[in-house]
């Protein structure tokens, strides 16, 4: 009799977690290994920059499982270590404390890290970036005692702590580089709203500008100089310009990387025995022809199911359409769909910028490819089948709000 079959899982979070979850779901009773570097249960990541941020949640609203149920699903779950190499023809695993551990199945899992300022002051106690617990912590002490901070960088994440530092009356200054904040993502428009809604909680928003130094005072944070010469005052800076996917474990062993590991629609890599999900992975999408890597919470939630059937040996094909979210201030917004960053700006509409409660669609070649709800519920569902009809709609249709979305396809 063959020894049952043992599944590794490099990563300890939220797609880790769920892909061990998906497993035995799947009726797979051999052995698994959950293995991360951070020394906490796996945890969801957006109450970082949200609710925990801001003292409304504690940590185990947003773990995926206690540590009875890895215990009752028979999960070795180890946290506090890594996985520092792949040997690929020995079917092997190497731990930060030296172990070595056959498998049968690997998965990457290994997330993304967010990337770091070279300029001058970077080092400096009080620069800060979110992406751990500890992390989130960190700054929510600092929110708690700082007069004044600066964020580097009007992408998701330091808008909200933006509005996460305006809820505890700090000071902020948002510094970006380009001339609206998510301008890459959402194009001139809609970006607009996101600037005015910041201005309107009294950030002092400055676009178009670049960091050269962060000065410090006995090597903590005092603040911040810009490439124009202007400075200011500050006691902490939070860094938010983006983050690269942990690809250095893949590169080493071989795996086809580009832009995070390279996947097939079903999570296999070009190793047919190794798989990866999350924000790690680059991942086929077979509805929208193309690899694309997602950095959002439904990718780590909803991938899993499908590497754990691939793992399996099952023909399987990830096909949902990307999902994120944001709540910043009194503004909650939704986001199904994918438009590259850059691509164009051909948007409509439906209903009042202004107040902020308005849906917004992105047209390529006349058809739907992403829409965004902000203020108004419900519509989620509706959004995806427009999308997914593929069909030519009508602008000025689309644009009012007394037709029904699925009647503005006309061809």
């Amino acid at each position: 009799m063959s020894a049952p079959a043992t599944f590794v899982i490099a990563g300890g979070g939220l797609a880790a977690a769920k892909t061990a979850e998906a497993l035995r779901e799947q009726g797979f009773d051999g052995r698994i290994l959950l293995i991360g570097d951070e020394s906490h249960l796996p945890y969801e990541r957006p109450p970082l920059s949200k609710d925990y941020l801001q003292g409304k949640s504690g940590r185990e609203k947003f773990v995926v499982h206690d540590g009875a149920w890895y215990r009752d699903h028979d999960i070795e779950l180890r946290s506090g270590t890594a996985v520092t190499g792949i040997d690929r023809g020995g079917h092997q695993v190497t731990l930060s404390d030296g172990e070595r551990i056959g498998y049968d199945k690997l998965l990457l899992a290994t997330g993304a890290t967010p990337r770091r300022l070279t300029i001058p002051g970077a080092d400096l106690d009080g620069v800060l970036y979110l992406r751990t617990v500890q992390d989130s912590e960190r700054i929510r002490d600092t929110l708690a005692t700082a007069s004044r901070v600066a964020i580097i960088g009007a992408g998701w994440i330091g808008l909200e702590v933006a509005a996460a530092a305006r809820a505890a009356d700090v000071r902020v200054s948002v510094l970006e580089v380009e001339r609206q904040p998510l301008l890459r993502v959402l194009g001139s428009q809609i970006a607009s709203v996101f600037a005015d809604l910041h201005r309107a909680h009294d950030v002092d928003l400055r676009l178009s500008v670049q960091v050269s130094e962060i000065m410090g005072e006995h090597g903590k944070v005092r603040g911040v100089r810009l490439a124009d010469g202007t400075h200011l005052e500050v006691d902490a800076v939070v860094v938010g310009i983006g983050a690269a996917p942990n690809t250095d474990l893949a590169a080493a062993a071989g795996l086809e990387v580009e832009d995070g590991v390279r996947v097939d629609a079903g999570l296999r890599t070009s190793d047919p025995d190794i798989f990866a999900a999350g924000d790690v992975a680059s991942a086929y999408h077979p509805l929208l022809g193309t690899h694309i890597r997602v950095e959002h919470w439904a990718n780590a939630l909803n991938q899993p199911a499908v590497a754990a059937r691939a793992m399996l040996g099952q023909e399987v094909a990830y096909d949902r359409l990307p999902y994120f979210y944001t709540d910043q201030y009194d503004l909650g917004m939704e986001y199904t769909g994918y438009i590259p960053p850059d691509h164009n700006n051909d948007v409509v509409v439906r209903g009042d910028l202004g107040s902020r409660h308005f849906i917004a669609f992105w047209l390529d070649d006349g058809k739907v490819a992403a829409g965004m709800n902000v203020n108004i519920w419900d519509v989620t569902d509706q959004i995806k089948a427009l999308i997914g009809s593929g069909g030519t709609v009508d602008r000025d249709r689309l644009a009012d709000p007394d037709v029904p979305l699925h009647e503005t396809v006309i061809g």
